[in-house]
């Protein structure tokens, strides 16, 4: 924005109030673009029980879901989006969901950041058992 000149009033320059007023409207409707859409619950995803290795884990990225088993029968389930930067978890191993983007690191039995630079934990996500699969919502 520049400054108007004695008016004290800020200027974009020879805009019109009708071409603020549609930039206004543009913004907001891609803000609000799909908003409809949120009222269904997405489909849970359904995990075989099988596929989540003892004292390890799997990593889903379509789903945004890390499932983790730390001792035979304890199953969790975390979001896959790092706390620090959005970027997914990229591997399991060692104990620990690791972020390839700036090498934090969580535990597979709480989510906590065990390595920064991420201070917060990932977001646990809630999960049934049916039958031999994990239903994550």
């Amino acid at each position: 924005m520049i400054d108007a000149p004695d008016s004290g009033r800020p200027s974009c320059g020879g805009c019109t109030r009708r071409s603020v007023l549609v930039g206004a409207a543009v913004a907001v409707a891609a803000t609000t673009a799909g908003c409809g859409r949120g009222d269904a619950d997405p489909a849970p995803a359904r995990v075989p029980l099988a596929e989540v290795p003892v004292g390890g884990g799997r990593i889903y990225p379509q789903q945004d879901l890390v499932v983790t088993q730390p001792v035979a029968g304890d199953i969790r389930a975390f979001s896959a989006t790092c706390p620090h930067q959005g970027c997914l978890v990229a591997r399991v191993r060692d104990g620990a969901i690791e972020c390839a983007c700036h090498g934090s690191g969580f535990s597979i039995s709480d989510g906590s950041a065990v390595r920064g630079p991420a201070r917060k934990p990932l977001s646990a996500r809630t999960f049934v058992i049916e039958a031999a699969e994990i239903v994550v919502r």
